[in-house]
């Protein structure tokens, strides 16, 4: 029996007392393989309470005489299995009976063995099969403790899920179901002994895995939702709708058939021609199989160990005399965030857009903060979250979730020598590729940009503490030039730059408009910007000051490299001054010139789009600091295509990977990486917050807040709320028009206790600018309408 320490992330320890069990056949299996059912029985004398602490290198789903203990789902979750691993701890008490019981645990392959990464991706990436190991504790009136450990008297056999993987799905053979495997056997002829083997005792696990109980909530099935029609595609195929793309799976009930007959379901979060768009999948099936047993009362199945993003689900093979619509209904998926933001405003479109914003966060959320929970990658893209943080902690309380993650970032990075890994956790560990190891700005910066997220968030130091390791080794190990511009990225290193640029070619979305290295070393100074405040707030003295420094000197060949004394900036891009102003990166007059020059460019471009992952969540916010709210309206309303609202009038319900993900005509865009649940694009919603709305954090943990609501374009309302550290704060505003050019507006605020609270209204006849403290409180004012709108573009010839 080996002793196993177990540490959890509050600093407990404690000595499990067992097993890394698994299948005698597993070092034998060399391709994916059915769920292996763990079983052991044990008899009890009478007990206070009980609990089950658990884990398996794979996903499992544990079972106390027949009931499933918990609610989690693919536990016990992603982590860097190479150095972290995650338990779970249940209270079974009223699982268990006094005398006989039965523990039986499920375990399929996911993240851990079965295949996972881009481009096909790689099987056994952490090992060559799953493992169990679980303690079940006894605690008795007389106060000692029984431990039963996974050892030697467990058994093992296959079970009825066939094929259970991340990206093809699973396959249910309900005839091959194991009669009590997970309950008492009755005595008499049920004696089952002869199905099941001893299991395989493994080695314990390397020193260097911590075994640890996470920061963040687990993945759960949140909600369901019901179909809204069936369709008959014109190859005769019945297609359910389920009127929102999501993550999850699809549930039956109601089945009914032969023994040996199949139900396939394939998934899709598009239609094309009226069928199932399944080439933006590349190389994932996403089919989930039910063979039926042939149980004429009626058979029903759901799966549990492999997940899909979809929209619409195909069911093939449906007999039951029961309608398909009525027996179906798609379970909803993610990592158990609590949602503590809401927005919405006099627009529809608007509306529907943060919907959409909302909706791929959840559904990007699960277990890690994946690029796209559809196709063959659902990766953990380090950019994609670097950009999307500050966004991502309006929307949900994702602190702990994101600092669970942040912890395999910074062992990922160790692994590589001090290089963060592009996605996390590492699933590109086996290809010599060059995503593994060589720097990549924005992408890397992600040590920096999502701590400082969190902590302005909830004003915690801790995070910043935690991972400020990661922050230093990072810019340690970025790459300088060796001679000119010393204190700017070596101009050798390939970047991503404004990746997926709308006018990049299909398959070369790094070819943008905007010169790579602007962007990167601009990413370079705002990460050594807030590295002058965190190590401030760190209290490290001698740090603050070679930071300070290396911050002033890249500044200055920032200047000398990109920037005319004008303003102008050698990358003409939206991308390229919209990151500029952003990032202070310019001085007063310069600025002023540039959000001139920014505002010419989205005038010549009809108000459409022109910026990629790293310009998108500046560029609005660009615009308004610089003076120009109404043409920021002007690119928020616009519905063409390249806009945010295009995908909206698409019928799009999530974020798409690409701004013409779907072509105009309905067709689907023909380049290899088209995803339409993609979170990036979606940090428009920080600006709906906090210009449309007019609700801004001004102190970190929201001790201070300002309601400054940019009222422009034909908004007539907006509100926003957020729940704090200290309690909800909300605002909300509405205008009525009198007169040519005259308005009224009111505004209503809620401000918690322990939060002061700055107010500026439009120039009128009321208060214009004031701080209060908790209360409710309205304010009313009037204003003229001076503002240009509708904003016109360019003339054609300009």
């Amino acid at each position: 029996m080996a002793s196993v320490k177990f540490i959890s992330q509050n600093g407990d320890k404690q000595d499990w007392r067992c097993d890394r069990i698994a299948a005698p056949w597993g070092l034998n299996t060399p391709g994916p393989d059915a769920e292996w059912l763990f079983r052991k029985d044990v008899c009890l004398k009478p007990f206070v309470h009980a609990k089950l602490v658990i884990t398996t290198q794979g996903v499992y789903e544990a079972e106390i005489n027949g009931q499933i203990v918990g609610d989690h789902f693919m536990a016990p979750g992603w982590t860097s299995y190479d150095r972290r691993l995650q338990y779970q701890t249940f209270d079974v008490t009223a699982n268990l009976l006094n005398g006989r019981n039965c523990i039986g645990v499920r375990v399929a392959e996911g993240w851990f063995c079965g295949r996972i990464g881009f481009e096909g991706g790689h099987r056994n990436i952490w090992g060559p099969h799953p493992a169990l190991m679980a303690q079940l504790e006894i605690y008795y009136v007389d106060d000692t403790v029984e431990i039963i450990p996974t050892d030697s008297t467990w058994v093992v056999q296959r079970g009825p899920i066939q094929l259970a993987e991340i990206y093809n799905g699973e396959k249910y053979d309900a005839t091959r179901e194991v009669p009590y495997w997970s309950t008492i056997v009755p005595e008499g002829p049920c004696d089952i002994s002869h199905t099941w083997q001893p299991v395989l005792c493994m080695p314990p696990l390397s020193e260097r895995i911590m075994l640890t109980s996470g920061f963040g909530e687990p993945v759960r099935r949140i909600e369901i939702i019901k179909p809204v029609q069936q369709l008959l595609s014109p190859m005769g195929k019945s297609i359910l709708d389920f009127g929102q793309n999501l993550v999850g799976y699809v549930r039956l009930r109601n089945i009914k058939g032969s023994r040996g007959h199949k139900i396939v379901i394939s998934h899709a979060e598009v239609l094309e021609n009226q069928e199932l768009c399944i080439r933006p999948l590349r190389q994932c099936d996403a089919v989930d199989e039910y063979i039926l047993k042939g149980d004429q009362a009626g058979e029903k199945y759901e799966p549990r160990f492999t997940f899909h993003g979809f929209r619409y689900a195909q069911v093939d093979g449906w007999t039951s005399d029961s309608s398909l619509i009525d027996s179906v209904e798609a379970v909803v998926c993610h990592t158990d965030m609590e949602e503590i933001g809401s927005f919405a405003c006099s627009d529809t479109l608007v509306n529907q857009l943060y919907h959409n914003i909302r909706w791929g966060m959840k559904g990007n959320f699960l277990s890690v903060p994946t690029d796209c929970p559809q196709r063959d990658e659902r990766l953990g893209w380090s950019g994609d979250l670097a950009l999307f943080a500050p966004t991502a902690v309006l929307l949900f309380n994702c602190y702990d979730f994101l600092k669970n993650w942040l912890v395999d970032v910074w062992y990922d990075q160790q692994t590589l020598d001090g290089v963060p890994a592009m996605v996390t956790p590492n699933a590109t560990l086996p290809d010599p590729v060059w995503c593994r190891r060589k720097p990549c700005a924005i992408w890397h910066d992600v040590t920096i940009l999502a701590p400082w997220a969190l902590y302005g968030e909830t004003g915690k130091v801790e995070i910043l503490e935690q991972q400020y390791d990661s922050m230093t080794t990072w810019l340690q190990k970025l790459p300088r030039n060796k001679e000119g511009c010393t204190h700017l990225w070596d101009t050798s290193i390939f970047q991503l730059g404004d990746w997926l640029d709308p006018d990049a070619p299909p398959d070369a979305p790094w070819k943008g408009k905007t010169d790579a290295q602007l962007v990167a070393n601009a990413f370079l100074i705002q990460s050594l910007d807030l590295m002058t405040r965190i190590t401030a707030l760190l209290h490290k003295t001698g740090e603050k000051v070679e930071f300070e420094k290396g911050l002033n000197a890249a500044k200055k060949e920032f200047q000398e490299e990109y920037v005319t004394s004008n303003g102008r900036l050698v990358s003409d891009s939206q991308a390229a001054y919209a990151i500029a102003i952003c990032f202070g990166l310019l001085t007063p007059t310069q600025q002023e010139r540039a959000g001139d020059r920014l505002v010419y460019l989205v005038r010549k471009n009809n108000f459409r789009i022109g910026t990629g992952f790293a310009g998108t969540p500046f560029l609005c916010e660009a615009l308004a600091l610089t003076g120009h709210i109404q043409v920021a309206y002007a690119m928020l309303l616009e519905n063409k295509c390249p806009s945010w609202l295009y995908p909206v009038t698409m019928g799009a319900t999530t974020v798409w990977e690409r701004w013409d993900s779907m072509l105009p005509d309905g067709s689907i865009n023909p380049g290899e990486m088209t995803s339409f649940n993609h979170y990036a694009f979606g940090s428009i919603a920080k600006f709906l917050y906090e210009r449309l709305a007019g609700l801004q954090r001004l102190e970190p943990g929201w001790t201070k807040c300002r309601v400054a609501p940019c009222i422009g374009a034909e908004f007539s309302e907006a509100s926003a709320s957020h729940e704090t550290p200290l309690g909800i704060v909300s605002c909300s505003w509405k205008t009525t028009h009198f007169g040519k050019k005259q308005s009224r507006l009111e505004v209503q605020i809620t401000v918690p206790p322990g939060m002061t609270c700055e107010i500026f209204l439009p120039e009128g006849s009321g208060d214009l600018q004031k701080t209060v403290g908790q209360g409710e409180w309205t304010f009313e004012t009037c204003f003229t309408r001076e503002n240009e709108w509708p904003v016109k573009p360019l003339p054609a010839k300009s």
